[in-house]
């Protein structure tokens, strides 16, 4: 297990955003013992997965309950975790119902880091996540079952729907990363 810093340390940023949400995270982690910790309530570390189908033809994105819009799966870290491509992938497994999801064996760890504004809500004050990204690839004829608790819908989008869908930079950021990747023919699972 390679730690959290060291993912860091080794990830290369695109553009001039992402250098500065690494710089960000490099130093919040470098600060904090437990950088998962929901106890930090101006940030945390979290983890999300960017899930692809095992041909690498489509994309299995989650409608957020909260937020109201479509992301990729993930969330908070545990109790006692310390690796964020553990935390992507259990919140991937438990947002999407595929229990046998499994990291991409060819994308960098993490693919894409983002820091992203988190509203205020009933008892939680507005904070940032800083959000480790990686990619997870289901297995072929994966069935999805969506949490009900944290998401209105989950389902497959081809790359051509994702591109047309409303999305912000760091995400349209993180899927060019991926759909090069898979398109690269690196395997994916």
């Amino acid at each position: 297990m390679q730690t959290l810093a060291g993912q860091l340390e080794r990830h290369v940023s695109v553009d001039a955003r992402e250098a500065s949400d690494l710089a960000t995270i490099r130093a919040f982690v470098a600060q904090h013992r437990e950088p998962f910790a929901r106890s930090h309530l101006a940030a945390h570390v979290t983890g999300s997965a960017f899930v692809v189908s095992h041909d690498g033809a489509r994309v299995l994105l989650v409608h957020h309950r909260r937020l109201d819009l479509w992301l990729q799966p993930g969330g908070h870290g545990e109790p006692g975790e310390v690796d964020a491509a553990d935390v992507a992938l259990r919140e991937a497994r438990e947002e999407t119902g595929i229990a046998s999801l499994v990291l991409h064996p060819a994308a960098p760890r993490p693919i894409d880091v983002d820091v992203h504004r988190i509203p205020e809500r009933t008892h939680v004050p507005a904070h940032d996540h800083l959000d480790m990204r990686y990619v997870a690839v289901a297995p072929k004829g994966a069935r999805i079952n969506r949490d009900l608790a944290e998401t209105h819908d989950a389902r497959w989008f081809t790359w051509d729907e994702l591109d047309a869908m409303p999305t912000d930079q760091p995400f349209r950021r993180m899927a060019a990363k991926v759909r090069a990747l898979v398109a690269s023919g690196q395997a994916t699972g």
